[in-house]
């Protein structure tokens, strides 16, 4: 091969850190040419100032220069037109116009959305940390944080203050601990605005969030919903008919009659409720063996039999995790307890948990596969 052919074969091994494709593909290399020992590179951003310009630069160099010919490589960059974008839109989506690929019946990606009846539950925290851990146990994960009124995700993601870049009406998820991220926070002109949107809206902002981001390949997807049983809850249902709900309380018998309310109207509209999780349940004295329980017990096991005898199938517990002072301040300083302190009782209950989430129920028997020979 030449060592113009063996540069372009280079840069078939550089993928877009952001979208995870190879540079080629992409149409991001306009120009290749060779003065002796120098590769002389053309690549073209999908947007102006993209952030990920000097991980391109360096990723791109490693690649050339391990070829034998080339000791030294010289990059310009230069801005995609707006046919190019929309080409790269083309080839992200498969060639289809906007859609919730998450809805389609070849779906791989298993959807489920942690509900709770009440807010203050720990929700959000659970939220992240469960993703965190199926991610760390190999599974391509995504959270979409659909509490639109009171999304906190991003603190507890470490991910204040950043945007996702955009593709002009397609934008990449934000990533962090291996996880990716959409949030309404991250499109708020000031992160102190309040949303005050009706019914209606709340509706198109949740399609918009799920159609308008490239998630790529996930496993599994985590919605943050809000508490109640309002728009959003109804609205994942009819966007998403497949998606299973995991339902959030505390200890408390009358959070668990609360808690049972969410799980009764996903039962309404069709989708499965897959499980109870506790959360803040009773543990240890730092200075005896006895147990706290500070918010009381039984409640997990209250709201696992209530929507058992709905739904006419167990609904389990999954388990219950201790009231931690580690989870709260985790979450605050945007490194979750699973990180922080994954040795911690509330660390290893939700890994627990999160290791039974990602057994599936259901067969893939007859769904298409995402394999090319």
């Amino acid at each position: 091969m030449t060592t113009l052919e063996l540069v372009h074969q280079a840069l078939a091994t550089v993928s877009d850190p952001e979208l995870h494709r190879p540079l080629p593909d992409l149409g991001m290399v306009e120009s290749v040419s060779i003065n002796g020992s120098l590769a002389e590179l053309k690549i073209l951003l999908t947007i102006s100032g993209c952030p990920m310009q000097d991980r391109l630069r360096s990723d791109i160099t490693a690649a050339v220069t391990q070829v034998p010919e080339i000791t030294e490589v010289a990059i310009v960059f230069g801005v995609m037109s707006e046919d190019q974008r929309n080409n790269v839109k083309k080839l992200l989506r498969g060639g289809r116009e906007k859609f919730i690929p998450f809805a389609q019946p070849d779906s791989l990606t298993r959807v489920i959305g942690i509900a709770s009846g009440k807010g203050g539950v720990g929700k959000s925290s659970l939220t992240t940390n469960l993703a965190i851990s199926a991610a760390q146990r190999g599974l391509r994960v995504g959270i979409l944080d659909a509490d639109v009124y009171g999304h906190s995700i991003p603190r507890l993601m470490g991910l204040m203050g950043q945007r996702p870049t955009a593709i002009d009406q397609m934008f990449i998820p934000l990533e962090s601990y291996g996880v990716k991220v959409v949030s309404m926070e991250m499109f708020k002109p000031e992160r102190a605005d309040a949303v005050a949107y009706r019914g209606p809206l709340l509706h198109r902002v949740l399609e918009q969030l799920l159609s308008d981001a490239y998630w790529g390949d996930l496993d599994l997807l985590l919605i943050d919903l809000p508490p109640g049983t309002g728009d959003l809850a109804i609205s994942l249902g009819q966007l998403i008919p497949t998606s299973e709900i995991l339902v959030v309380t505390t200890p408390q018998i009358a959070a668990a009659e609360v808690a049972e309310r969410a799980g009764r109207i996903a039962h309404q509209i069709h989708q499965r409720v897959i499980g109870v999780i506790e959360n803040m349940s009773a543990f240890p004295c730092p200075h005896c063996n006895d147990e706290i329980a500070l918010f009381g017990a039984g409640g997990g096991e209250e709201t696992a039999a209530r929507l058992s005898t709905l739904v006419g199938t167990d609904v389990p517990l999954l388990g219950k995790v201790p009231f931690s002072t580690e989870l709260r301040t985790g979450g605050d300083d945007g490194k979750p307890i699973v990180v922080a302190e994954p040795d911690s009782p509330s660390a290893k209950a939700i890994a627990d948990i999160s290791a039974k989430l990602m057994v599936r129920s259901n067969s893939l028997l007859g769904v298409r596969l995402g394999l090319s020979t």
